[in-house]
């Protein structure tokens, strides 16, 4: 989980869950940001839309900066893989590991379209999920394990899985708010 330093004081934040199901890909973010003990914004938006092919939504964990750095290459790959995700996230990853500024960005990006889903992981890896769920940050474990649960259980949507489950991570973990940002692709 990348997390940043201000004043040698760590900042914690931000839990990105992607969901796909019954055709629909919904990715949502609480993005809330706190220095040390203290919570400094619950409903920071760290999810986007992507305009590129039928669209893509990312979410990003981490610094800011670093993120808004690394989603702007990610764009510009993607822009030029034509919308392919796969192709597009892999030679961002190859840019990542092997440009000196970039390889030492603190973030990590979830990228989902219609079909697939992947995870641009701190190190410069690709990451595609065994099933399609996909999580990162603060309360990436808790909410992927609540997503894991009310997807094989319920027949809740892919919006009401998201929504839920990082609803869930923030009764468990201290820096998920409970606020929830949700953006879907392959709405009815």
């Amino acid at each position: 989980m990348p997390r940043g330093y201000l004043g040698g004081v760590e900042i914690h934040g931000t839990t990105i869950l992607a969901v796909r199901k019954d055709g629909v890909t919904a990715l949502a973010g609480d993005g809330q940001v706190t220095f040390g003990q203290t919570v400094l914004k619950r409903g920071a938006v760290k999810v986007r839309k992507l305009e590129v092919g039928e669209g893509v939504l990312v979410g990003f964990a981490g610094g800011v900066a670093d993120a808004m750095a690394l989603l702007e290459r990610f764009e510009e790959r993607l822009k030029e893989a034509k919308g392919n995700l796969l192709k597009g996230a892999v030679e961002t990853a190859k840019l990542w590991r092997t440009d000196r500024v970039l390889r030492h960005l603190q973030a990590m990006i979830v990228a989902a379209d219609r079909e697939s889903m992947v995870l641009l992981s701190g190190s410069g890896e690709v990451i595609t999920p065994e099933e399609p769920l996909l999580a990162v940050g603060s309360g990436g474990p808790y909410a992927l394990a609540a997503a894991k649960a009310l997807y094989r259980h319920t027949g809740l949507s892919a919006k009401e899985i998201a929504t839920e489950a990082l609803r869930i991570a923030a009764e468990v973990d201290l820096y998920t708010s409970g606020q929830v940002t949700v953006l879907t692709l392959g709405e009815a």
